[in-house]
């Protein structure tokens, strides 16, 4: 009983809690901005069927969408995800080590505006660095690839697909902030502030209030929405990353980032968009064939990529550079 009561409460934080894309709150801005694009496009169909198309909610893929969501969120009930995001522990130890390295009594603690506002344009552009390399290390990494590529095997995406992921990927995820963001945090710190302001934490998350609130929810659905190429070299649109989702070999390999589009950009891997494209969304070989679902059920998408990442590793960790994804052949039922 006590695990039922702490899923249910996760579950309803996951839908009431701002910090959670799946908030109703967003969703129902979701609904709005569709509703906009659908007056905007013409009313090419009621409503309703424009902004829940039976054919992508009733789709097979979605329902592994839901089976894996419910899965990890009672993975979560039981603290397994909670155990491996140790960001204020980081942060206390690196401190602590600086301090003792440089003999400091403590760290500084007169605080600017100015130090508040760098602070927090580091804090934000840390975590959007973190998501970028995670995201491509798992693309670009043959033993990684498999726990990534069940996201990748949606065929249909909607709101949920952006919880389509293997736990051994969240875990990976989240020990990557762990580290990088606890020790950004603790030199913040040492240098700037001497403690995290409120100001500095509400700023970070107003950040990611507005890039839920504006259209978050449309990067993984079957509504098209591009910012234009002049801001599509500064944010990721929806339409970015429908492309990032696509079976295209020319698509492969393209824009990893979340929130903002500096990082493809500066490593290479920034796709924007010049029109309207057709998507096919799924898994597929070096030469853009779309190859058939390897995880047609939660029990293949728990168990098959430990298979398929051990294979990887004993035929080495080399990556198949005409593959848009480390290699997608590798993803077999």
């Amino acid at each position: 009983m006590d695990l039922l009561s702490e899923l249910f409460a996760l579950l309803l934080d996951t839908f009431t809690n701002l910090g959670s894309r799946l908030a109703v709150f967003y969703l129902c801005i979701t609904v709005l901005i569709v509703a906009v694009l659908w007056m905007i496009r013409g009313r090419p169909t009621s409503f309703l069927a424009y902004l829940l198309p039976k054919e992508v909610y009733l789709h097979k893929s979605n329902i592994v969408d839901i089976k894996i969501f419910m899965f990890n969120s009672l993975l979560a009930a039981c603290g397994v995800f909670a155990t491996v995001t140790m960001a204020p522990l980081m942060t206390t130890g690196v401190l602590n080590t600086l301090l003792n390295v440089t003999n400091s009594p403590s760290a500084p603690v007169d605080t600017t505006f100015g130090k508040v506002a760098l602070a927090t344009i580091i804090m934000i552009l840390t975590l959007d660095f973190c998501k970028y390399w995670a995201h491509r290390l798992h693309h670009e990494t043959r033993i990684l690839w498999p726990f990534h590529a069940l996201h990748h095997s949606a065929e249909i995406m909607t709101p949920l697909t952006a919880n389509r992921n293997h736990p051994v990927f969240l875990v990976l995820r989240a020990l990557l902030n762990t580290v990088v963001v606890g020790s950004v945090q603790a030199l913040m710190l040492f240098l700037l502030m001497g403690k995290i302001e409120i100001l500095t934490i509400g700023t970070v998350n107003a950040v990611y209030f507005m890039f839920n609130a504006l259209g978050s929810n449309l990067r993984h659905s079957h509504v098209w929405l591009s910012y234009g190429p002049i801001l599509e070299h500064v944010f990721i649109s929806p339409a970015q990353h429908h492309i990032h989702h696509s079976i295209d070999r020319k698509h492969y390999n393209k824009n990893y980032g979340e929130v903002f589009a500096i990082w493809d950009l500066m490593f290479g891997t920034l796709y924007v968009l010049r029109s309207h494209e057709e998507i096919t969304y799924g898994l597929s070989n070096a030469k853009g064939e779309r190859i058939e679902q390897p995880y047609p059920n939660l029990r293949s998408a728990l168990l098959h990529p430990f298979a398929d990442s051990w294979r990887a590793l004993w035929k080495g960790t080399s990556r198949d550079p005409r593959a848009n994804r480390a290699p997608k052949t590798q993803a077999t039922p």
